[in-house]
C-alpha cells in the first residue's frame, strides 16, 4: 500500500507509526533549518513518531530564525517521544558545546559531534529502539578534519547499494563513486545477481509485494561485452532464483519505462548513469536511500549550503520526503506518493 502525502497528510493508527531518529546534520549548515521546517509542516506526525538527535541549541537557533512557535523538549531514548505535533523532540547526548557552532563554515568540533550523531541513532536502529534513520546534510570536509567521516555509510558493491527515488522513478546503483574506466572490471555476473537479490529482498520487505527491475545496459543500445558475458548472464541467474526481472535494457530508454509504470525500479551500472536520470525527472524532493544496514536509512541529496545559512530560505522538501519515505518503509508501506 503507498501513502499519498497531501497537505493535511494521511493518519496512521499510533502502534503503525514507525520511530524515525533524525540526524539534523552539520549544525554548521542548513540541516537545523530545514528539520524544522519539515517539522512544522504538519505532515509528519500522522505518518511516523520522528525525534531529533543533535544539538538543540541548532535546533533552537533555527526555530527562533524562523518564528516558529513550537516547546524543543530535550529527552533522553526514543522512549520518552511526546507524540505532539506543538512539541519538538531531540536526543542531544552532548556532544557539542554550543560554543563551537559556527553557522556558515566547516568546523571540527561540529564534524566530530556529527559522527557521534551518527553512530547514535545507528546503535539505537540495531537495538531496534527506532525503526529508520535519515541523516541531514552533512559537511564532509568538517567530518574529515575530525577524522570521523567513516560514520558515514559507505556504498560498497556487493555489500551496500545507493538507491534514489524521484516521484515514479526509482533507482539502484551497482557501483557508485567509481570511475567509468574502473566501472567495466566491476561488471561481474555474480555482482549483478547479488545486487538483483538483495533488491527484491529489500523491496519485499518493505512493502513491495511483487518487485519489478529493470536493468540497465552499460554499453549504447545495451549491446557490448559488459553485456554478453556478464550482465545478461546474471540476470538470468537471479531470474531463476525468482527475482521479477528484465534486461539488460538500453540505458537511454530504461529510465523511462520506470517513469512509465512499467518496471518498479532500475539497477544502474554506475552513478552517473542513474543520478542524471533521477536529477533530471525532479531534482527537488528527491530522496536517497542505503541499502545494508538492516534497517531503512535515508539521506538528502543536497550539501550543507553554508552560502544560504540563517537566511531562513532552505528548502525543505527533501528532507521533508525523506522522513516520510523512511517511515513508510519501516512500516512495510513501501515508497509513498508524495506530493
Amino acid at each position: 500500500m503507498e501513502i499519498a502525502v497531501s497537505s493535511g497528510g494521511t493518519a496512521m493508527r499510533l502502534r503503525d507509526r514507525a520511530k524515525v531518529g533524525i540526524v539534523i546534520g552539520d549544525p554548521c549548515g542548513i540541516g537545523p533549518e530545514v528539520v524544522v521546517k519539515a517539522w512544522a509542516s504538519g505532515k509528519l506526525q500522522g505518518l511516523c513518531r520522528p525525534v531529533l538527535i543533535g544539538s538543540a541549541a541548532a535546533v533552537r537557533r533555527a526555530m527562533q530564525e524562523q518564528g516558529l512557535n513550537k516547546r524543543l523538549r530535550v529527552i533522553d531514548a526514543p522512549e520518552g517521544l511526546s507524540g505532539r505535533a506543538d512539541t519538538i523532540d531531540i536526543i542531544d547526548s552532548g556532544a557539542l558545546d554550543a560554543a563551537d557552532i559556527t553557522p556558515g563554515a566547516d568546523n571540527p568540533a561540529c564534524g566530530r559531534a556529527t559522527g557521534v550523531w551518527l553512530d547514535e541513532a545507528d546503535s539505537l536502529a540495531r537495538a531496534g529502539r527506532l525503526q529508520a534513520t535519515v541523516m541531514g546534510p552533512i559537511s564532509s570536509g568538517a567530518m574529515q578534519m575530525a577524522g570521523v567521516l567513516d560514520r558515514v555509510v559507505q556504498v560498497r558493491p556487493g555489500h551496500s547499494y545507493l538507491l534514489l527515488a524521484s516521484g515514479a522513478l526509482r533507482v539502484a546503483h551497482l557501483t557508485d563513486h567509481v570511475g567509468l574506466r574502473e566501472v567495466s572490471a566491476l561488471i561481474t555476473a555474480d555482482l549483478i545477481d547479488s545486487a538483483l537479490r538483495t533488491l527484491d529482498g529489500v523491496l519485499r520487505q518493505w512493502g513491495l509485494a511483487s518487485p519489478r527491475i529493470a536493468v540497465a545496459g552499460f554499453n549504447p543500445h545495451a549491446k557490448g561485452p559488459e553485456e554478453e558475458q556478464h550482465i545478461a548472464p546474471g540476470i538470468e541467474r537471479a531470474r531463476a532464483a525468482g527475482v521479477d526481472v528484465t534486461g539488460p535494457v538500453s540505458p537511454d530508454s530504461v529510465f523511462r519505462h520506470c517513469i512509465e509504470g512499467r518496471c518498479d525500479i532500475v539497477l544502474a551500472m554506475y552513478h552517473d548513469q542513474g543520478h542524471i536520470a533521477i536529477k533530471t525527472a525532479a531534482f527537488a524532493g528527491n530522496v536517497a536511500v542505503i541499502l545494508g544496514p538492516p534497517y531503512p536509512h535515508v539521506t538528502v541529496a543536497h550539501g550543507t549550503a553554508y552560502d544560504i545559512v540563517g537566511r531562513g530560505i532552505a528548502d525543505h522538501s527533501m528532507i521533508l520526503n525523506a522522513i516520510v519515505t523512511a517511515g513508510s518503509l519501516a512500516a512495510g508501506r513501501a515508497f509513498p506518493t508524495l506530493q
